[in-house]
């Protein structure tokens, strides 16, 4: 490491992917400094998979058991404390949060504050100390995503809550609108709705989870619409949102006729981007509207500066986002290159049913010309479904004609962990016939995957 750097490598971000490659970098003995210019554990642990997953359990466990009555429940005074669950959300986090104490021991400098290149291996961090100067040899930008609010007239004079501000408020609305049909969009409107709001979802597609197989959109559209009250307009455009002396009121487009509706509070589920606004021309690295470009090392066009997570891609998981960052210290310290490869990582969505995808959709094979086998396997007709009095859902497993899975979606309860077998085969190569001749516990959720591995054997 040259003499005139502060530190060796620098890493500009500090949620997961950024911590996750810290850690890597520290552990292998180089002198590392962290960036970060919110909360270290970022989008994952404070706004979106820790908060969300816990308070989306309280909600769903909250709705069940108000229609349990057909197996013999009586929930007629059931009620429920918000403050209670907000509590319940801090605290989860406090007690998974040990990011500071993992960082500080392992000596990683934590910088506070919002870095921006002015040179190739400069960069200015304004934090609350003033403008601080530091250098580096080696850099990781894991500046994650921020919101795309789109071309929504309005948004500078009328109040309207994020994904992440709309589990933070003190209460539930009475009435919302989500702008945004996508897999935010509908569990923030579950969320809300089983918790006794009025919601309504408005979606520019011709259908909500426009980007998942058709039948999953289906089967989610049914039971908002039937076992939740949501109502969902498609094919519709927000154009703008204005504020009148009793509430908001959302101007919107649909089959070209303008239309109102007016809710109490409107939340933003209009899908995130690439946070690239850190001077990155400054320091060569190249950049377009889905992130900052990278090669299959995840190097970008200055060689000295890796990418990962959310800036190089806004629909990446979390654990697409931690996986990066390993793969990137993997190649800054060794010369024996190592490609990412996503085989094996799912999709989730926190509704109720939940929705797991992995590999490729129905959709995805179609538009592509590729031949495949389909099984589609609903869970009612499954012995853990009949136990439970569970009718909605499905499990759709695709392969090859020479039994390669190419992919497989599961809306039902515990849907990735159902999955995790199918992504487990198709992360290692195993052919349908190990996950059809592996033993299944016949009264459990999972046997419908040894089902539907079976039916497609069957096929010619």
């Amino acid at each position: 490491m040259g003499k005139r750097f502060n530190y060796e490598y620098v890493v500009i971000g500090g949620g997961l992917a950024g911590i996750t490659a810290a850690i890597q970098l520290a552990e292998a003995g180089r002198k590392v400094a962290i960036i970060e210019k919110d909360h270290l554990g970022g989008n994952s642990l404070y706004y979106r998979d820790v908060p969300s997953s816990t308070l989306f359990f309280l909600s769903h466990f909250y709705s069940r058991t108000i229609n349990a009555s057909k197996l013999g429940f009586s929930s007629a005074n059931l009620k429920y404390d918000y403050a209670t669950f907000l509590n319940r959300r801090e605290k989860v986090i406090s007690q998974i949060n040990a990011t500071k104490k993992e960082l500080e021991d392992r000596k990683i400098a934590v910088i506070k504050g919002r870095a921006h290149f002015v040179g190739t291996n400069d960069i200015v961090v304004d934090s609350y100390k003033g403008n601080l100067e530091i250098s580096a040899s080696k850099f990781i930008i894991a500046t994650g995503t921020e919101l795309d609010t789109g071309t929504i007239g309005g948004l500078d004079e009328v109040p309207y809550l994020t994904p992440a501000s709309a589990l933070t408020i003190s209460h539930p609305p009475k009435a919302v609108l989500i702008v945004g049909g996508g897999a935010t969009g509908c569990e923030i409107a579950q969320y809300y709705a089983e918790l006794g709001a009025k919601v309504v979802i408005v979606e520019l597609s011709d259908r909500i989870l426009p980007h998942e197989d058709e039948d999953i959109s289906k089967v989610i559209s049914q039971y908002l619409e039937k076992r939740c009250g949501v109502k969902i307009f498609t094919n519709t455009k927000v154009v703008a949102l204005e504020k009148d002396k009793i509430a908001t009121r959302a101007v919107f487009l649909k089959n070209g006729e303008e239309k109102t509706v007016r809710v109490g509070s409107v939340v933003l589920a209009t899908g995130q981007k690439p946070f690239v606004d850190i001077g990155l021309k400054n320091a060569g690295v190249s950049y377009d509207k889905k992130g900052i470009i990278v090669d299959r090392t995840l190097q970008t066009s200055a060689r000295h500066i890796f990418a990962i997570g959310g800036a190089i891609d806004s629909k990446r998981s979390s654990e697409k986002s931690a996986y990066t960052g390993e793969v990137a210290v993997m190649n800054m310290l060794d010369r024996n290159k190592t490609f990412v490869n996503y085989d094996g990582f799912m999709r989730c969505i926190d509704t109720d049913p939940s929705i797991a995808v992995v590999g490729l959709t129905e959709d995805d094979l179609m538009k592509r010309n590729r031949k495949y086998r389909k099984a589609l396997v609903p869970l009612s007709a499954t012995t853990a479904a009949i136990i439970r009095n569970y009718k909605f859902g499905f499990l759709k497993l695709l392969a090859d004609s020479q039994g390669k899975i190419l992919g497989a979606a599961m809306v039902g309860p515990n849907a990735s962990e159902v999955l995790q077998e199918v992504a487990l085969a198709m992360r290692h190569g195993l052919p349908l016939i190990q996950v059809a001749s592996t033993p299944h516990r016949a009264n459990d959720w999972n046997n419908i995957v040894k089902i539907a591995a079976r039916k497609l054997l069957t096929k010619r």
